[in-house]
Protein backbone atom coordinates (compact mmCIF):
# COMPACT_ATOMS: atom_id res chain seq x y z
CA UNK A 1 0.00 0.00 0.00
CA UNK A 2 2.86 2.30 0.67
CA UNK A 3 4.14 2.06 -2.74
CA UNK A 4 0.00 2.17 -4.42
CA UNK A 5 0.48 5.35 -2.59
CA UNK A 6 3.48 6.73 -4.46
CA UNK A 7 5.82 6.45 -1.38
CA UNK A 8 9.77 6.28 -3.02
CA UNK A 9 11.05 6.28 0.04
CA UNK A 10 13.14 3.23 1.55
CA UNK A 11 10.90 0.44 3.15
CA UNK A 12 12.75 -2.20 5.44
CA UNK A 13 10.26 -5.46 6.55
CA UNK A 14 12.01 -7.13 9.47
CA UNK A 15 11.21 -10.98 10.04
CA UNK A 16 12.33 -13.63 12.30
CA UNK A 17 10.71 -16.62 10.00
CA UNK A 18 13.13 -18.29 7.44
CA UNK A 19 10.43 -18.08 4.66
CA UNK A 20 8.82 -15.49 2.72
CA UNK A 21 5.51 -14.34 3.84
CA UNK A 22 2.57 -16.78 3.42
CA UNK A 23 -1.18 -17.04 2.62
CA UNK A 24 -1.36 -18.37 6.70
CA UNK A 25 -5.21 -19.45 6.50
CA UNK A 26 -4.11 -21.55 3.48
CA UNK A 27 -1.92 -23.52 5.92
CA UNK A 28 -4.74 -25.19 8.24
CA UNK A 29 -7.12 -25.66 4.75
CA UNK A 30 -5.88 -26.53 1.32
CA UNK A 31 -2.39 -27.17 1.96
CA UNK A 32 -2.54 -29.04 5.06
CA UNK A 33 -5.55 -31.19 3.32
CA UNK A 34 -2.96 -31.74 0.52
CA UNK A 35 -5.13 -29.56 -2.18
CA UNK A 36 -3.01 -26.96 -2.84
CA UNK A 37 0.51 -26.96 -3.86
CA UNK A 38 3.28 -24.95 -2.02
CA UNK A 39 3.27 -22.43 -4.74
CA UNK A 40 0.32 -21.37 -3.93
CA UNK A 41 1.33 -19.96 -0.91
CA UNK A 42 3.35 -16.66 -1.28
CA UNK A 43 2.33 -13.69 -0.81
CA UNK A 44 4.47 -12.30 -3.53
CA UNK A 45 7.40 -14.39 -5.10
CA UNK A 46 10.98 -13.27 -4.30
CA UNK A 47 10.81 -11.00 -7.12
CA UNK A 48 7.88 -8.92 -6.11
CA UNK A 49 9.90 -7.49 -2.72
CA UNK A 50 12.42 -6.55 -5.77
CA UNK A 51 10.55 -5.13 -7.93
CA UNK A 52 8.66 -2.70 -5.09
CA UNK A 53 11.56 -2.28 -3.70
CA UNK A 54 10.72 -3.72 -0.37
CA UNK A 55 14.66 -4.22 1.42
CA UNK A 56 12.77 -7.90 3.12
CA UNK A 57 15.06 -9.60 5.91
CA UNK A 58 14.63 -13.02 6.62
CA UNK A 59 15.73 -14.83 10.11
CA UNK A 60 16.21 -11.55 11.55
CA UNK A 61 15.90 -10.76 15.43
CA UNK A 62 14.97 -8.04 16.49
CA UNK A 63 15.84 -7.20 20.24
CA UNK A 64 14.22 -3.76 20.70
CA UNK A 65 12.98 -0.80 19.54
CA UNK A 66 14.44 2.66 20.60
CA UNK A 67 11.26 5.27 20.71
CA UNK A 68 13.60 8.17 21.22
CA UNK A 69 16.24 7.49 18.50
CA UNK A 70 14.00 6.22 16.10
CA UNK A 71 16.05 2.87 15.58
CA UNK A 72 15.40 -0.41 15.58
CA UNK A 73 18.04 -2.85 17.19
CA UNK A 74 18.50 -6.74 15.68
CA UNK A 75 20.61 -9.20 16.38
CA UNK A 76 24.52 -8.87 15.65
CA UNK A 77 24.24 -4.87 16.78
CA UNK A 78 22.60 -3.84 13.40
CA UNK A 79 20.71 -0.75 13.65
CA UNK A 80 17.85 0.83 11.60
CA UNK A 81 16.82 3.59 11.65
CA UNK A 82 12.86 4.68 11.15
CA UNK A 83 11.02 7.54 10.37
CA UNK A 84 7.64 5.76 10.56
CA UNK A 85 7.17 1.92 12.14
CA UNK A 86 4.66 -0.83 12.04
CA UNK A 87 4.46 -3.28 14.64
CA UNK A 88 2.93 -6.53 13.18
CA UNK A 89 4.73 -8.99 15.24
CA UNK A 90 1.31 -11.04 15.27
CA UNK A 91 0.45 -13.86 17.96
CA UNK A 92 2.42 -17.66 18.48
CA UNK A 93 0.70 -20.54 19.56
CA UNK A 94 0.01 -21.37 23.04
CA UNK A 95 1.91 -24.72 24.20
CA UNK A 96 0.87 -27.44 26.39
CA UNK A 97 2.67 -27.30 29.92
CA UNK A 98 2.13 -31.33 30.24
CA UNK A 99 4.91 -33.84 29.92
CA UNK A 100 5.85 -35.13 26.89
CA UNK A 101 4.32 -31.86 24.59
CA UNK A 102 7.78 -31.30 23.44
CA UNK A 103 8.62 -34.55 21.54
CA UNK A 104 9.11 -33.82 17.40
CA UNK A 105 5.43 -35.73 16.76
CA UNK A 106 3.93 -32.88 19.08
CA UNK A 107 2.98 -29.73 16.74
CA UNK A 108 1.55 -26.49 17.09
CA UNK A 109 0.48 -24.77 13.78
CA UNK A 110 1.46 -21.18 13.11
CA UNK A 111 3.89 -20.95 10.11
CA UNK A 112 4.45 -22.58 6.82
CA UNK A 113 7.91 -24.64 8.96
CA UNK A 114 4.82 -26.00 11.36
CA UNK A 115 3.00 -27.23 8.52
CA UNK A 116 5.58 -29.03 6.67
CA UNK A 117 6.39 -30.37 9.91
CA UNK A 118 2.91 -32.21 10.14
CA UNK A 119 2.78 -32.60 6.87
CA UNK A 120 6.21 -34.54 6.76
CA UNK A 121 5.16 -36.24 10.38
CA UNK A 122 2.52 -38.07 8.33
CA UNK A 123 4.31 -40.32 6.28
CA UNK A 124 3.34 -43.94 7.36
CA UNK A 125 0.84 -42.07 10.14
CA UNK A 126 -2.33 -44.05 10.62
CA UNK A 127 -3.59 -41.99 13.99
CA UNK A 128 -3.50 -38.35 15.02
CA UNK A 129 -4.90 -36.45 17.93
CA UNK A 130 -5.87 -33.03 17.94
CA UNK A 131 -6.14 -30.63 21.18
CA UNK A 132 -8.21 -27.84 20.59
CA UNK A 133 -11.98 -27.70 18.69
CA UNK A 134 -12.18 -24.14 17.86
CA UNK A 135 -11.20 -23.06 14.50
CA UNK A 136 -7.18 -24.30 13.90
CA UNK A 137 -8.11 -27.41 15.77
CA UNK A 138 -10.87 -28.22 13.27
CA UNK A 139 -9.66 -27.18 10.46
CA UNK A 140 -6.46 -28.86 10.95
CA UNK A 141 -8.85 -31.97 12.08
CA UNK A 142 -10.60 -31.44 8.47
CA UNK A 143 -7.21 -31.29 6.63
CA UNK A 144 -5.99 -34.57 8.64
CA UNK A 145 -9.00 -36.29 7.41
CA UNK A 146 -8.83 -35.47 3.95
CA UNK A 147 -5.44 -37.43 4.11
CA UNK A 148 -7.59 -40.20 5.64
CA UNK A 149 -5.93 -40.51 9.04
CA UNK A 150 -8.10 -41.27 11.57
CA UNK A 151 -8.78 -38.41 14.03
CA UNK A 152 -9.88 -37.66 17.49
CA UNK A 153 -10.22 -34.41 18.99
CA UNK A 154 -9.82 -33.23 22.51
CA UNK A 155 -10.90 -30.25 24.35
CA UNK A 156 -12.59 -28.77 27.46
CA UNK A 157 -15.60 -27.18 26.06
CA UNK A 158 -19.02 -29.11 25.80
CA UNK A 159 -19.23 -28.38 22.10
CA UNK A 160 -17.07 -27.51 19.42
CA UNK A 161 -16.46 -23.36 18.79
CA UNK A 162 -19.69 -22.93 21.32
CA UNK A 163 -17.61 -19.99 22.60
CA UNK A 164 -17.55 -18.24 19.51
CA UNK A 165 -20.25 -19.29 17.88
CA UNK A 166 -22.54 -20.71 20.66
CA UNK A 167 -24.36 -23.91 20.93
CA UNK A 168 -26.69 -24.97 18.18
CA UNK A 169 -23.91 -24.20 15.53
CA UNK A 170 -21.52 -26.16 17.84
CA UNK A 171 -24.05 -29.51 17.81
CA UNK A 172 -24.12 -28.64 14.09
CA UNK A 173 -20.26 -28.37 13.67
CA UNK A 174 -19.49 -31.68 15.91
CA UNK A 175 -22.20 -33.61 13.62
CA UNK A 176 -20.32 -32.89 10.30
CA UNK A 177 -17.50 -33.63 11.38
CA UNK A 178 -18.70 -36.65 12.94
CA UNK A 179 -20.21 -37.87 9.31
CA UNK A 180 -16.73 -37.45 8.50
CA UNK A 181 -15.05 -40.00 10.73
CA UNK A 182 -13.81 -38.15 13.80
CA UNK A 183 -14.25 -38.45 16.89
CA UNK A 184 -15.02 -36.36 19.73
CA UNK A 185 -13.23 -36.39 24.27
CA UNK A 186 -15.09 -33.55 24.85
CA UNK A 187 -15.08 -31.84 28.30
CA UNK A 188 -11.92 -33.41 28.89
CA UNK A 189 -7.84 -33.30 28.46
CA UNK A 190 -4.65 -34.48 27.81
CA UNK A 191 -2.69 -35.08 30.69
CA UNK A 192 0.56 -36.74 29.37
CA UNK A 193 1.79 -37.86 26.46
CA UNK A 194 4.16 -40.48 26.12
CA UNK A 195 5.38 -41.67 23.38
CA UNK A 196 2.57 -42.64 20.64
CA UNK A 197 0.00 -42.91 24.38
CA UNK A 198 -1.95 -39.85 25.34
CA UNK A 199 -3.54 -40.11 28.39
CA UNK A 200 -6.67 -38.17 28.96
CA UNK A 201 -7.91 -36.54 32.18
CA UNK A 202 -10.32 -39.06 32.75
CA UNK A 203 -8.38 -41.92 32.50
CA UNK A 204 -8.13 -42.90 28.92
CA UNK A 205 -5.48 -43.35 26.98
CA UNK A 206 -5.46 -42.57 22.88
CA UNK A 207 -2.87 -44.04 20.71
CA UNK A 208 -1.38 -41.56 18.04
CA UNK A 209 1.03 -40.78 15.62
CA UNK A 210 0.63 -37.68 15.61
CA UNK A 211 -0.25 -34.45 17.96
CA UNK A 212 -1.59 -31.41 16.72
CA UNK A 213 -2.13 -28.86 19.69
CA UNK A 214 -4.58 -25.70 18.82
CA UNK A 215 -5.35 -24.24 22.33
CA UNK A 216 -5.19 -20.64 21.05
CA UNK A 217 -2.69 -18.19 20.53
CA UNK A 218 -0.81 -15.08 22.57
CA UNK A 219 -0.27 -12.07 20.68
CA UNK A 220 3.08 -10.72 20.52
CA UNK A 221 3.59 -8.28 22.78
CA UNK A 222 7.82 -8.55 24.24
CA UNK A 223 8.92 -5.29 21.59
CA UNK A 224 6.14 -3.52 22.35
CA UNK A 225 6.15 -3.49 26.03
CA UNK A 226 10.04 -3.49 26.04
CA UNK A 227 9.69 -0.18 23.79
CA UNK A 228 7.17 1.37 26.75
CA UNK A 229 4.01 1.16 24.64
CA UNK A 230 0.64 1.33 25.90
CA UNK A 231 -0.82 -2.39 26.32
CA UNK A 232 -4.30 -3.13 26.91
CA UNK A 233 -4.49 -7.49 26.54
CA UNK A 234 -2.63 -6.21 23.01
CA UNK A 235 -1.20 -3.13 22.00
CA UNK A 236 -3.20 0.37 21.84
CA UNK A 237 -4.05 2.08 19.39
CA UNK A 238 -6.09 5.00 18.44
CA UNK A 239 -8.62 4.88 15.49
CA UNK A 240 -6.06 5.87 13.10
CA UNK A 241 -3.92 2.60 14.66
CA UNK A 242 -1.45 5.03 16.31
CA UNK A 243 0.07 3.01 19.43
CA UNK A 244 1.30 5.82 22.28
CA UNK A 245 3.84 6.72 21.17
CA UNK A 246 3.84 8.83 17.60
CA UNK A 247 5.19 7.95 14.11
CA UNK A 248 4.25 4.27 15.47
CA UNK A 249 1.69 1.91 14.76
CA UNK A 250 0.29 -1.49 15.07
CA UNK A 251 -1.59 -3.75 13.09
CA UNK A 252 -2.99 -7.47 13.08
CA UNK A 253 -3.73 -9.51 16.08
CA UNK A 254 -1.68 -7.69 18.69
CA UNK A 255 -3.71 -4.11 17.95
CA UNK A 256 -6.38 -3.41 20.19
CA UNK A 257 -8.49 -0.45 18.36
CA UNK A 258 -11.70 1.83 19.56
CA UNK A 259 -14.19 -0.30 17.18
CA UNK A 260 -17.02 2.02 16.36
CA UNK A 261 -19.74 -0.19 15.94
CA UNK A 262 -19.43 -2.15 19.44
CA UNK A 263 -18.00 0.87 20.98
CA UNK A 264 -15.67 -1.18 22.59
CA UNK A 265 -11.45 -1.64 22.43
CA UNK A 266 -10.93 -5.14 20.57
CA UNK A 267 -8.64 -7.17 19.24
CA UNK A 268 -9.43 -10.05 16.48
CA UNK A 269 -7.04 -12.78 15.38
CA UNK A 270 -8.31 -12.91 11.79
CA UNK A 271 -6.69 -12.65 8.35
CA UNK A 272 -8.59 -10.18 6.76
CA UNK A 273 -8.54 -7.72 9.89
CA UNK A 274 -4.80 -7.83 9.44
CA UNK A 275 -4.83 -7.45 6.23
CA UNK A 276 -7.24 -4.20 6.00
CA UNK A 277 -5.22 -2.51 9.03
CA UNK A 278 -1.80 -2.85 7.47
CA UNK A 279 -3.75 -0.96 4.10
CA UNK A 280 -5.03 1.87 6.58
CA UNK A 281 -1.50 1.88 8.65
CA UNK A 282 0.38 2.54 5.84
CA UNK A 283 -2.17 5.69 4.17
CA UNK A 284 -1.91 6.72 7.55
CA UNK A 285 1.97 6.47 8.01
CA UNK A 286 1.87 9.14 5.22
CA UNK A 287 -0.18 11.55 6.89
CA UNK A 288 -3.93 10.74 5.62
CA UNK A 289 -5.21 10.12 9.48
CA UNK A 290 -7.90 7.38 7.79
CA UNK A 291 -9.74 6.22 10.64
CA UNK A 292 -9.67 2.24 10.38
CA UNK A 293 -13.52 1.43 10.80
CA UNK A 294 -13.85 -1.83 8.56
CA UNK A 295 -16.31 -4.48 10.19
CA UNK A 296 -14.67 -7.63 11.46
CA UNK A 297 -14.60 -10.72 8.82
CA UNK A 298 -13.71 -14.37 8.86
CA UNK A 299 -14.40 -17.60 7.24
CA UNK A 300 -13.75 -21.05 8.55
CA UNK A 301 -13.80 -24.24 5.92
CA UNK A 302 -14.64 -27.57 7.41
CA UNK A 303 -14.77 -29.85 4.23
CA UNK A 304 -17.01 -28.50 1.59
CA UNK A 305 -18.51 -26.28 3.89
CA UNK A 306 -17.85 -22.19 4.86
CA UNK A 307 -18.88 -20.56 7.78
CA UNK A 308 -18.31 -16.48 7.31
CA UNK A 309 -18.53 -14.16 10.39
CA UNK A 310 -18.80 -10.69 10.39
CA UNK A 311 -18.95 -7.85 13.06
CA UNK A 312 -17.64 -9.06 16.66
CA UNK A 313 -19.21 -10.12 19.28
CA UNK A 314 -17.06 -11.71 22.31
CA UNK A 315 -20.24 -11.71 25.21
CA UNK A 316 -24.54 -11.52 23.87
CA UNK A 317 -27.45 -12.14 25.02
CA UNK A 318 -29.53 -13.15 22.11
CA UNK A 319 -28.73 -15.81 18.87
CA UNK A 320 -32.12 -14.96 16.13
CA UNK A 321 -31.96 -17.89 14.08
CA UNK A 322 -32.62 -17.28 10.28
CA UNK A 323 -33.56 -20.93 8.37
CA UNK A 324 -32.02 -24.16 9.98
CA UNK A 325 -28.54 -24.92 10.42
CA UNK A 326 -29.39 -28.40 9.83
CA UNK A 327 -30.44 -27.52 6.38
CA UNK A 328 -26.99 -25.77 5.80
CA UNK A 329 -28.23 -22.62 3.97
CA UNK A 330 -28.73 -20.28 7.03
CA UNK A 331 -27.74 -17.06 8.45
CA UNK A 332 -27.83 -15.79 12.82
CA UNK A 333 -27.67 -12.79 14.49
CA UNK A 334 -25.76 -12.32 17.50
CA UNK A 335 -27.30 -9.73 19.61
CA UNK A 336 -26.85 -7.75 22.68
CA UNK A 337 -29.67 -5.18 24.07
CA UNK A 338 -31.30 -5.84 20.97
CA UNK A 339 -28.57 -4.60 18.68
CA UNK A 340 -26.54 -6.85 16.51
CA UNK A 341 -23.60 -7.19 16.83
CA UNK A 342 -22.10 -9.66 14.72
CA UNK A 343 -23.98 -12.16 12.31
CA UNK A 344 -22.82 -15.63 10.93
CA UNK A 345 -23.81 -17.50 8.18
CA UNK A 346 -23.75 -20.58 5.64
CA UNK A 347 -24.20 -20.24 2.16
CA UNK A 348 -25.60 -17.03 2.65
CA UNK A 349 -22.70 -15.15 0.77
CA UNK A 350 -24.88 -12.31 -0.25
CA UNK A 351 -26.56 -11.85 3.16
CA UNK A 352 -23.22 -12.07 4.72
CA UNK A 353 -21.99 -9.19 2.86
CA UNK A 354 -25.28 -7.16 3.17
CA UNK A 355 -24.30 -7.59 6.97
CA UNK A 356 -20.93 -6.52 6.34
CA UNK A 357 -22.46 -2.95 4.45
CA UNK A 358 -25.24 -2.32 7.31
CA UNK A 359 -23.03 -2.59 10.17
CA UNK A 360 -20.78 -0.44 7.77
CA UNK A 361 -23.22 2.52 7.74
CA UNK A 362 -24.71 1.23 11.66
CA UNK A 363 -27.96 0.37 10.64
CA UNK A 364 -28.22 -3.30 11.56
CA UNK A 365 -30.66 -3.72 14.50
Amino acid sequence: MLRRQDFRGSIVMLSNDSALPVDRPNLSKDYLAGNAPEDWLPLGLGSFYAEARIDLRLNTEILSIDTKARNVIITGGGIIPFDSLLLATGAEPVKLPIPGADQPHVHTLRSLADCRAIIESLNGARRAIVIGASFIGLEAAAALRRRDIEVHVVAPEQRPMERVLGPDVGKFVRALHEEQGVSFHLSDTVAEIDGKHATLKSGGVLETDVVVVGVGVRPRLGLAERAGLSLERGVSVDRYLETSVAGIYAAGDIARWPDPYSGENIRVEHWVVAERQGQTAARNMLGQREAFDAVPFFWSQHYDLRINYVGHAETWDEIALDSSIAARDCLWRYKRNGRVLAVASIYRDLASLQAELDMERNLMR
